[in-house]
């Protein structure tokens, strides 16, 4: 039996299956979740040793069938309600890190807004923000 998936694993899984939804986990993406993960509040206690094995979890269930389906319900099992909006918000800083938001990458965000029951108006807000703090000048 598996050890139980814990909100940060679960905030883990979010920010992993948003980098590999193309395909591909880019380098970028890749130090962007580290950094989030070393910097946001929500992951204040976390081991960062952690986060490799986290990936490595998220990956295998990603590549069961229904891999995708079965890591949105265990995201949405595993964190309290509170924290909906922040798996959202880190999932977008996943895809926004390179500056192109793909079709399939905007279909996750979709399909986790929809799991999470997120309204569109904080997911909008959300997106907003990121499209701020990414720009060029």
């Amino acid at each position: 039996m598996s050890s139980p998936v814990t909100i940060h694993d679960a905030l883990i899984f979010t920010m992993v299956m948003a980098s590999a939804v193309d395909s591909a986990m880019h380098d970028e993406e890749l130090r962007r979740i580290g950094d989030l993960v070393a910097q946001t509040p929500v992951f204040a206690g976390f081991d960062h040793e952690g986060l490799m094995s986290a990936s490595k979890r998220c990956a295998a269930i990603l590549s069961e069938a229904e891999g995708l389906d079965i890591m949105l319900e265990t995201i949405r099992d595993a964190l309290p309600e509170r924290l909906y909006d922040t798996a959202y918000a880190l999932a977008v800083e996943v895809t926004a890190v390179d500056h192109a938001v793909r079709p399939e990458e905007i279909r996750l965000l979709q399909l986790l807004r929809d799991r999470l029951s997120l309204d569109k108006l904080t997911c909008a807000a959300i997106e907003r923000s990121a499209i701020a703090r990414y720009r060029r000048a």
